[in-house]
C-alpha cells in the first residue's frame, strides 16, 4: 500500500509544481487574484505531496519499546495536517485574495495567459488525478467513489485524490470566471471566482480533517470486516461462544484484532491450541489488513477453568 500512495504522491507533487509555477507567470501577466489563488493553492498541494511523503516514510518505522506497535499512524498524523494546511492556507488565502479582490475590482489584461495555463493545468492536473485513481482503485473494489474515500484507511492516497479532484473543479471556477468576466466585462467575476475556490477547498479540508480524525482517535474494522470475523467464529464447531471482535487501525494496512472466546470443555490445552492457529490463519486470509491477533481463551478442565496466563490462551500473530 505504501508503494502505491508514493507513485500518487510523486505524479501529484510533479504536476502540482509545473501548475505552481505557470499559474503564478499568468497571474503576474494578467493581475488575475483567481489565477494568483489558484497559484497558492497549487503551491500548497506541492508541499502536501512532501509532507505525505514524510508520513509514508516515517509510517514505515519498526516498532520500539516505546511505540510497541510501530508508527503506522505517523501517516494518519501527517494527512491530518495535510488537511489543515489546505484549510488554512489554501481556503483561507483564496478567500482572503477574493474578498480583497472584490472590494477593489482590477480589469484583466492579456487574458490569453490565463486560457493557456488553465488548459495546461487542467491536462496535467487530470494526468496526476488518473494516477491517483488507478492506486486508489486497486483497493475500492465495486463501492462507488465516495463511500470508498469514506471507507479507505489509506489516507496518503485518499489525501491526493480529494485534492486533484478539488484542484480540477477549482480549475473550472477560474477558467469560467475568467471568461464571464471577459464576455460580460463585469470586473467583479475575478473576485467571486477566488472566494468559490477557497470555499471549495475549506469545505475538502474538513471532509478530510474529519476523516483523518477518526482514524488518529482510534477507528476498528468497518462492519462488514467484523462480520467476516464473526462469521468465521460461528463456522468453527470447537468455539462454544465469544464476545463480539475488538479492533483498532495502527496503520492503513496495520490492524490489532482482539478476541475473547470460550472453547468446548472437553478440548485438551493441545486441542485449544489448534483451533487458536486455525481462527488465526482463517482471519488473516479473510483479512489481510489485519496483522496482530490476541486471543483469550477459557474452557473448563476437570480440575477447573484454564486461566488466561496459560501459554496458549494469549497469542500474537505477526506478519
Amino acid at each position: 500500500m505504501a508503494a502505491s500512495s508514493n507513485r500518487a504522491i510523486y505524479g501529484a507533487i510533479i504536476a502540482n509544481t509545473a501548475i505552481a509555477i505557470s499559474k503564478f507567470i499568468a497571474a503576474i501577466f494578467t493581475g488575475s487574484s483567481t489565477m494568483f489563488s489558484e497559484g497558492i493553492h497549487s503551491l500548497v498541494d506541492s508541499g502536501n505531496g512532501f509532507l505525505l511523503l514524510i508520513g509514508v516514510r516515517r509510517s514505515k518505522k519498526p516498532a520500539d519499546d516505546a511505540h510497541p506497535f510501530g508508527y503506522g499512524k505517523e501517516v494518519f498524523f501527517w494527512s491530518f495536517v495535510v488537511a489543515l494546511l489546505i484549510f488554512a492556507l489554501g481556503g483561507g488565502f483564496a478567500i482572503h485574495e477574493g474578498i480583497k479582490n472584490l472590494q477593489h475590482p482590477k480589469p484583466l489584461t492579456n487574458v490569453g495567459w490565463n486560457y493557456l495555463v488553465l488548459i495546461l493545468a487542467m491536462i496535467f492536473e487530470g494526468a496526476a488525478l488518473r494516477v491517483a485513481l488507478q492506486e486508489f482503485n486497486k483497493s475500492r473494489g465495486s463501492k462507488p467513489i465516495l463511500r470508498a474515500l469514506i471507507d479507505s484507511k489509506d489516507s496518503a492516497t485518499v489525501a491526493v485524490v480529494i485534492e486533484d479532484t478539488a484542484a480540477l473543479i477549482g480549475l473550472v471556477i477560474a477558467f469560467s470566471a475568467v471568461f464571464l468576466g471577459q464576455i460580460t466585462g463585469w470586473i467583479y467575476f475575478d473576485g467571486i471566482g477566488s472566494v468559490l475556490i477557497g470555499v471549495l477547498l475549506v469545505i475538502v479540508a474538513l471532509f478530510f480533517a474529519i476523516e483523518c480524525k477518526a482514524l488518529l482517535i482510534g477507528e476498528g474494522l468497518l462492519p462488514e470486516d467484523v462480520d467476516k470475523i464473526i462469521n468465521i467464529l460461528k463456522e468453527e464447531n470447537r468455539v462454544i461462544n465469544y464476545r463480539r471482535p475488538l479492533s483498532l487501525y495502527f496503520g492503513p494496512s496495520q490492524v490489532l484484532v482482539n478476541l475473547d472466546v470460550n472453547f468446548a470443555d472437553d478440548l485438551t490445552p493441545d486441542d485449544i491450541e489448534k483451533t487458536i492457529d486455525s481462527l488465526e490463519s482463517r482471519i488473516k486470509a479473510a483479512l489481510s489488513v489485519v496483522n496482530r491477533i490476541y486471543i483469550e481463551a477459557e474452557a473448563l478442565r476437570p480440575r477447573g477453568r484454564i486461566k488466561a496466563e496459560d501459554d496458549f490462551s494469549k497469542r500474537e500473530v505477526k506478519p
